[in-house]
């Protein structure tokens, strides 16, 4: 439903801004989007005036997601195996949850079940392990628990009280109502188990796809994705290696057939813009210049 809602839009936005058609068209997003960036592609590519590419209205050229929701099963699997493979969960603990969890979560029963209420993180900000949290005290202050550059915990404490605000909405022409940031996913009635058909349906169809994963989120880890790359079974045409931005190892990308691309964005969380602005600029520009980030080696 929303890729028809969003195609809706789009149809009708190229009809007011003519000039726009035929122009060369992505779409990039993160997390849900994982659902959202496909299943849009795959609508657009499907919709009658793009059946044949000399009069696209929609000119798609490729899509870019961010620590993506792939798959139900590798998330859940990815995401406690991160846990255990950074020292955030015991062995033990490790043992009883891949021991007695399919990680479907329509399949598994009580023992899975006990098995990971065992678990206890610690209040760490499961977006990004490594990131500050943000305090509140009693009196209603907040504060970042510690300090990283260029990234604040509270950050949605005054982005709430502003998009609540009547006049905001108003300005955006949204219904004034109570506005929160997140929903329970569950409520979804259309939401597939896995993209992994999709995927695959636009890489038939030799659409570029980049994937990419800040390496310090635990929600959907570089590990879920991993598991979902693996899944395609594709053929890897360059082998994994480091990309670099400035000095430093920026992160590491891998590229299959068909132009698929995997990458990863070392010391970057959940929201990679946030952490790592520069690196995420550069795999951006790297996805629009259809080419792999740089690696600079060491002289």
């Amino acid at each position: 439903m929303a890729a028809q809602d969003a195609l809706v839009f789009l149809v009708n936005w190229m009809e007011r801004f003519p000039e726009y058609k035929g122009r060369a068209f992505y779409i990039a997003g993160e997390s849900y989007a994982g659902h959202y960036v496909p299943q849009l592609a795959t609508t657009i590519l499907t919709h009658s005036n793009n059946k044949n590419s000399s009069g696209a209205t929609i000119n798609l050229k490729g899509i870019l997601v961010g620590n993506p929701w792939l798959d139900d099963v590798n998330k859940n699997r990815g995401q406690y195996e991160y846990m255990w493979n950074h020292g955030v969960m015991s062995d033990e603990v490790w043992a009883d949850i891949s021991g007695h969890c399919s990680f479907d979560d329509s399949a598994d029963g009580d023992r899975c079940y006990a098995a990971i209420t065992k678990f206890r993180s610690g209040g760490i900000d499961e977006y990004n392990i490594y990131a500050p949290i943000c305090i509140t005290d009693r009196n209603g202050t907040y504060y970042s628990s510690s300090q990283l550059p260029g990234y604040d915990p509270c950050s949605d404490v005054p982005t709430l009280a502003y998009l609540n605000l009547p006049a905001v909405q108003r300005a955006l022409h949204a219904r004034v109502t109570k506005w929160i940031d997140c929903t329970i996913f569950e409520d979804f009635k259309d939401s597939p188990d896995t993209m992994l058909p999709t995927l695959k349906w636009l890489i038939d169809r030799r659409l570029p796809i980049w994937l990419f994963s800040g390496d310090f989120d635990s929600v959907i880890p570089l590990t879920s994705t991993r598991y979902t790359v693996r899944d395609l079974n594709l053929s890897i045409t360059e082998p994994r290696r480091p990309w670099t931005a400035g000095h430093e190892v920026g992160g590491y990308v891998q590229q299959y057939a068909g132009g698929f691309t995997f990458a990863s964005v070392r010391g970057a969380g959940h929201t990679v813009p946030s952490f790592q602005p520069e690196r995420a600029l550069i795999l951006l520009q790297s996805f629009l210049k259809g080419i792999l980030p740089p690696y600079k080696k060491k002289a």
